[in-house]
């Protein structure tokens, strides 16, 4: 049997028993009558739609029940799971049982595709499944590729394969309170990053880097129990259901959320008075358009979270102008190796920092958490020893950020040799290299100018991509930019490539001549952008595959190459 080793030392002060299923458990004694999840599903004769509900109390009878039914069939403390569930009361049952008997959850966002999936699967090595009917007939015809694979729960209805179903796990179970001891060490899940910049990686999480996760989001949003969360991206569930908070899951695919349908969320937020909302850049860019083309009001909507990829200005604006009057957009930074980080509000921005982002500045990520400390160091290709190795910059200077704390975790399980290129040790303590670059300012604030893998190298110097693109975006017709280099890095030719907004693509060659003679005379009137001189047009511009707005500029630079020469 494969079992996770224990990372020694997360730089956290949690004791013993930090099990972060146990916040649940707590929050259920406290109110076990409130509404943990509510679940959208068919509609009234009269359209309404209905919703199946379940409370604190029965959340947490249902997690022990499941939990020491897991037991029950052999499964033990560091044994690893793959959950795959779509986002549902099972799924936050499912990974609160899995903590509470110790297993390490393997967690993957479906959306990556099916040969990704399976690799990443493969590489995490399973020690069983608990999913849908559809991936245990993936991993049926992919047997040989999960040869540890004995410990198979089907979420609905089993067919020909191995393993029990959820409801036969349940009725092994017990309602009696359940949960394993665990400290801040221990192994809590493998998460896998999106693989936007190299081939996914899975990130190990400890306990500890949970319980503290839950501690900052909820200390600096102030979250308070009893408030009401529609969450557009799954795991943050999970966090509601350990702060007290209701989660209403909404009714669209959370592979897709630039394709969400604003009148649902705007429906489920108005159906159970939602106070935060959780979504990607993409989510609330359509949401915000729907607002603001049909003059809604969603006045009990305080606080609007945003991650996953730089927020445009213009989002915040429409964001920002439908919710309450004293609520606010804010949007966390981190990564899926370390989060949260840092975090700005829409106020700040569209008040302070807008016109520094237009000047090419970058864009203001906001102040780091309280448990957060980084740096900004020169930018190295390569792998750094320890820290006597680096060397830190003064503020203002672009450079590479690094951070660390108890919410940063301390290595990658699969595809390990990341962990010399993203981690520097530091004694005890280790630092992850976030693989952005940017500048501190004098407020403490950290302006984010781009990845450091997406800098174009000419033989003038360096270009980065944030503060570049923010001259072309406030044309009228650009929706968004991006800027790539063409050729071996020190000799590469600058380009943007522009997808103007919905129904903006010009017509025509006069058109198209006339905005690509407007985007040049742009580029000729900043220092940054001057030696600019390839511009190109695309329909819509290749994105992540998890929140649908971090844009793909490797992709890009290979498309755009050919049309260069």
């Amino acid at each position: 049997m494969t079992h996770v080793a224990a990372s020694p030392n997360v730089t956290s002060a949690e004791p013993l028993g930090c099990n972060v299923a146990r916040r649940l458990s707590v929050t259920a004694a406290r109110m076990p009558d409130a509404v943990a999840i509510a679940m959208p599903r068919g509609r009234e004769s009269n359209g309404k739609r209905q919703y199946e509900a379940c409370t604190f109390r029965e959340l947490e009878a249902d997690t022990s029940r499941i939990a020491s039914g897991l037991r029950a069939m052999g499964v033990v403390p560091r044994t690893r799971i793959a959950l795959l569930v779509r986002p549902s009361r099972e799924f936050i049952s499912l990974a609160f049982a899995l903590f509470k008997v110790g297993a390490v959850t393997i967690l993957i966002d479906p959306g990556m595709g099916r040969k990704n999936l399976i690799q990443c699967l493969a590489d995490a090595e399973p020690e069983g499944f608990v999913a849908i009917p559809l991936v245990h007939v993936v991993r049926t015809l992919f047997k040989r590729r999960f040869p540890r694979a004995r410990f198979n729960v089907t979420v609905g209805r089993r067919w020909f394969w191995d393993g029990l179903t959820l409801d036969e796990v349940r009725q092994r179970g017990s309602d009696t309170p359940f949960c394993h001891q665990t400290s801040a060490d221990d192994p809590a899940a493998i998460i896998f990053t999106t693989g936007s910049t190299g081939p996914p990686k899975g990130v190990l999480y400890c306990h500890g880097n949970f319980d503290r996760q839950v501690s900052e989001l909820g200390d600096f949003y102030k979250i308070r129990p009893g408030e009401i969360d529609l969450p557009g991206f799954p795991l943050f569930g999970l966090f509601n259901c350990a702060l007290g908070v209701t989660t209403v899951i909404p009714d669209m695919d959370p592979t897709r959320p630039a394709q969400v349908d604003p009148r649902k969320i705007v429906e489920a937020i108005r159906d159970w008075q939602v106070t935060q909302a959780f979504g990607s850049p993409a989510i609330w860019n359509r949401v915000g358009q729907y607002c603001e083309q049909q003059q809604i009001q969603l006045p009990t909507l305080r606080r609007v979270l945003s991650a996953g990829a730089p927020v445009p200005p213009h989002v915040l604006a429409r964001m920002k102008q439908c919710i309450a009057a004293d609520g606010d957009v804010h949007t966390p930074y981190g990564a899926t190796e370390a989060l949260p980080v840092a975090s700005i509000a829409a106020s700040e921005v569209l008040s302070e920092t807008q016109f520094l982002w237009a000047q090419g500045n970058g864009t203001c990520i906001g102040r780091r958490f309280p448990g957060i400390d980084w740096k900004i160091i020169t930018i190295t290709d390569g792998p750094v020893a320890d820290l006597t190795a680096v060397k830190e910059l003064p503020l203002g200077h672009i450079g590479e950020l690094i951070v660390s704390g108890p919410v940063v975790t301390r290595e990658y399980v699969t595809r390990v040799e990341a962990n010399a290129w993203g981690k520097i040790m530091d004694g005890p303590r280790v630092w992850h290299r976030m693989g952005d670059v940017g500048h501190l300012d004098e407020a403490g604030r950290f302006w984010f100018c781009g990845r450091m893998a997406h800098r174009v190298q000419t033989a003038e110097g360096v270009m980065f991509t944030i503060p570049c693109e923010a001259i072309f975006n406030q044309h009228p017709d650009v929706y968004r930019s991006a800027l790539v280099g063409v050729g071996p890095p020190g000799q590469q030719r600058p380009a943007i490539v522009v997808e103007p907004w919905p129904g903006h693509m010009p017509r025509g060659r006069a058109a198209r001549e006339k905005l690509l003679g407007e985007l040049a005379e742009l580029a000729r009137g900043n220092s940054l952008t001057s030696r600019i001189q390839d511009f190109l047009l695309h329909l819509s511009l290749p994105v992540d595959i998890r929140h649908n707005a971090k844009i793909f500029r490797e992709k890009l630079a290979v498309w755009a190459a050919p049309r260069l020469r």
